[in-house]
């Protein structure tokens, strides 16, 4: 299963496969629907690799395919 995350608006919201990302008043991630395994480590690592970086000016879409497996896309 692929996942595939879109940021919406940066720092505040993305969407991980049709399933909107947000933080709460506490500064914690959360979503109204129940995150997979899979697509809450996709989300994990994407927090790691591109949120936290303050290397990156916009955030990117990204796919996640495996374990091994994450594609940054500049569209």
């Amino acid at each position: 299963m692929s996942v595939k995350i879109r940021p919406i608006k940066d720092h505040t919201s993305y969407e991980v496969n049709n399933h909107t990302v947000f933080k709460d008043g506490h500064g914690k991630w959360t979503s109204k629907n129940d995150l997979s395994h899979q697509e809450r480590y996709a989300f994990d690592q994407y927090e790691n690799i591109v949120i936290k970086n303050p290397r990156f000016k916009k955030h990117t879409k990204a796919t996640y395919k495996d374990s091994k497996d994450f594609l940054l896309s500049r569209d």
